[in-house]
């Protein structure tokens, strides 16, 4: 594992110890003190502050880049030229450029590569996405998505944070937030095929754009507008998926019911995320290297997704 930030201590790391088949090797960070820390806390025998201790070790088979997305291409391609499959933490890169070199990279030599869009395989959305295929709201017409943030308090501070700086996510939180909902709508209603997009920093707290809105066409005719904004009063998450004889109400990130309702009954179901909330993400990902199960979130899904956030940010 390259990187061990915040995001691997309960999110990812444990899941690939909780996964047979599957050993947490070795960690890397530049600072040695916080991988040692790191892997002392999490029983991880090795630990080091150079990345070719990890990539190039004849006694790793795959490594995971948990890293923030401006250095993914620099670490990605060297995993790729070593021939090992590889999970890269979501967004794949900064720009749709980078996630094709890193898509192209690992296609070419035809290695496994992963992305951590980790809504793909939770059963809260595998429910919603097995609603739609069952026809529960009829013919699917419209999906809306709104998220809406105050400022926190490292926003307020003015400290650096590498989320809300342009030159590692112009988006800022939307990059880091609404790319999980995105590459969820690709996943559950098709490729999106046209898409526009506007964005501001109505706060001026940072660098990066902290309201963006955006609308869009998927390859099947269905519409979706979105907007989120990282400066409101209250937190707001909610998905309507409008069809012709119902809607699909869910929250991408709070664990909200799932909510049908019809033109003659509503029906809400209660589905928890899993401690580690990767670890389906993880485990699918053994049924694809193991049993040859083809893993929900690919290199391919993630290049349309990074496709349709620089459609988004950069529209004219």
């Amino acid at each position: 594992m390259i990187g061990c930030g915040a995001v691997t201590e309960l999110k990812s790391g444990p899941a690939y110890q909780k996964t047979d088949g599957f050993k947490l090797a070795a960690v890397m960070r530049r600072n040695l003190a916080l991988a040692q820390d790191y892997a002392l806390r999490h029983n991880i025998a090795a630990y080091s502050s150079d990345p070719a201790d990890i990539i190039n070790n004849d006694n790793i088979d795959a490594v995971y880049i948990a890293t923030p997305p401006d250095s993914h291409k620099f670490y990605a391609l060297q995993v790729a030229d070593a021939g090992k499959p590889c999970c890269i933490e979501k967004p794949l890169a900064p720009s749709y450029a980078d996630s094709l070199a890193i898509y192209n990279a690992f296609n070419d030599k035809d290695i496994p590569l992963f992305v951590a869009y980790y809504r793909r395989s939770l059963p809260r959305f595998n429910k919603v996405k097995a609603l739609l295929e069952s026809g529960a709201i009829g013919q699917v017409r419209t999906i809306n998505a709104f998220l809406n943030k105050p400022a926190n308090a490292l926003d307020l501070s003015g400290e650096f944070n590498w989320r809300t700086d342009k030159q590692v996510a112009v988006g800022g939180y939307f990059d880091d937030l609404a790319s999980h909902g995105l590459d969820l709508f690709a996943y559950l209603l098709g490729d999106f095929e046209i898409v526009k997009g506007l964005g501001s920093n109505q706060q001026g707290l940072y660098s990066s754009l902290d309201s963006i809105s955006a609308c869009w066409q998927h390859k099947n005719g269905v519409t979706g507008v979105g907007s989120w904004n990282f400066g409101g009063c209250t937190r707001q998450d909610r998905v309507v998926i409008t069809g012709s004889e119902g809607e699909i109400r869910f929250s991408v990130f709070d664990e909200m019911p799932v909510t049908l309702q019809t033109l003659t009954a509503r029906q809400e179901f209660i589905i928890d995320n899993p401690e580690n909330i990767q670890l389906y993400h993880v485990q699918n990902m053994r049924e694809h290297l193991v049993n040859n199960i083809v893993h929900p979130s690919s290199g391919a899904t993630a290049l349309h997704t990074s496709w349709v956030m620089e459609q988004i940010l950069h529209s004219k």
